[in-house]
């Protein structure tokens, strides 16, 4: 039997799953961590960098939650400040500068909040990755590898493929604030997680996401799949590669 919604989004959430970081070293090889937005400070919730992917270079950029409470207090619970989202897009101009291509890994319960944010331009640092994504001149590829929450997700899955682990949840809106919107009531949350269609299964079957990584042999599947994929998307031209990826969000 399936596992239920809320099942996969407790699986999702959880926080044994491999981060970004560990992807970085597991998948790739000689990554280089880059630090800074080059505006107002280095954001620990989101990281990037270059290294390489049998043999071609990549930018890697992703989400990073911690692995223990001062890991995550330091990274703020893998929930972006509007700095982190202008360094993951420095990032990304960077790659396409450079002509390669860009991986995203993403895993958060949504952008930070808060009104220091918001007062540093949250909304704005969202609205730009999601216009600039669009029109990147290289290869992208988003992984969703935990929770994949709202805009704070989307602003670094802009991409010509869309992945997610098999145990991963992708959603506009999380189970407990689609229940307490709905609901006025909280803890109805798993009821909404089947209504909201936020599983991998669900979100290839409407056609949201193009392939589902399963959670044994990870690694070696999402390498050979990563590698399998990028010597499609870099055959295309600048142009095909830019219309198809605006297709691909246009059909929604």
């Amino acid at each position: 039997m399936p596992d239920s919604a809320n099942r996969i989004v407790q699986l999702a959430r959880s926080q044994d799953r491999l981060t970004t970081r560990d992807y970085a070293k597991k998948v790739f090889d000689d990554f280089i961590e880059f630090h800074g937005d080059r505006n107002f400070r280095d954001d620990g919730a989101i990281i990037g960098g270059i290294a390489s992917l049998a043999g071609r270079p990549v930018t890697i950029v992703g989400i990073q939650k911690g692995k223990s409470l001062q890991d995550n207090l330091d990274r703020n619970f893998g929930q972006p400040h509007p700095e982190g989202y202008r360094k993951a897009l420095r990032l990304m101009k960077q790659a396409e500068k450079f002509g390669r291509p860009v991986i995203t890994f993403i895993n958060t319960a949504g952008a930070y909040p808060g009104s220091g944010a918001e007062e540093r331009g949250q909304g704005e640092a969202i609205a730009r990755n999601l216009l600039e994504m669009s029109d990147l001149k290289v290869p992208v590829i988003a992984i969703i590898n935990g929770e994949g929450g709202s805009g704070g997700a989307l602003a670094l899955a802009v991409a010509d493929r869309v992945w997610m682990l098999e145990n991963t949840m992708y959603s506009i809106l999380s189970p407990e604030g689609f229940a307490t919107i709905l609901w006025k009531d909280s803890s109805r949350a798993p009821e909404a997680a089947e209504l909201l269609k936020i599983t991998s299964k669900d979100l290839l079957a409407n056609g949201v996401i193009d392939k589902i990584i399963p959670e044994e042999d990870t690694i070696a599947l999402l390498k050979a799949a990563l590698i399998t994929e990028l010597d499609a998307l870099t055959s295309m031209t600048t142009e095909d590669l830019v219309e198809a990826r605006y297709q691909r969000f246009r059909k929604y």
